[in-house]
């Protein structure tokens, strides 16, 4: 099992677009995908309070690959992608991260 950690820096003002975005639409395509999410969080104290922060769960990275792809390229997604950002890009920088799991770490 691994882990893959992202962060959004949501532009000024948009972050109500972004949440929307993943409550409404996004959310229902990783589901029918079968991409599975382990949290997502907004910072309250931190660097900048314009990140959204969410981690999924992966078998592999084959099926990170397979799934991301899939997600990607999904007619549904680009339409609603494109749709929340009629009003302006949401999303500045994107940091990605995967995580392996140690031997001792009680999410596995």
């Amino acid at each position: 099992m691994i882990h893959e950690l992202r962060i959004y820096s949501v532009l000024p003002g948009r972050m109500p677009a972004m949440l929307r975005r993943f409550e409404t639409r996004t959310l229902k395509i990783w589901d029918r995908i079968g991409i599975r999410q382990i949290g997502f969080w907004t910072t309250v104290i931190g660097p900048s309070h314009l990140e959204l922060v969410y981690m999924l769960e992966w078998d592999s990275l084959a099926e990170r690959d397979r799934l991301w792809n899939a997600f990607a390229t999904d007619p549904e997604w680009l339409e609603a992608w494109a749709e929340s950002e009629r009003d302006g890009v949401i999303v500045g920088k994107v940091a990605n991260t995967i995580l392996k799991p140690t031997s001792f770490s009680a999410l596995q």
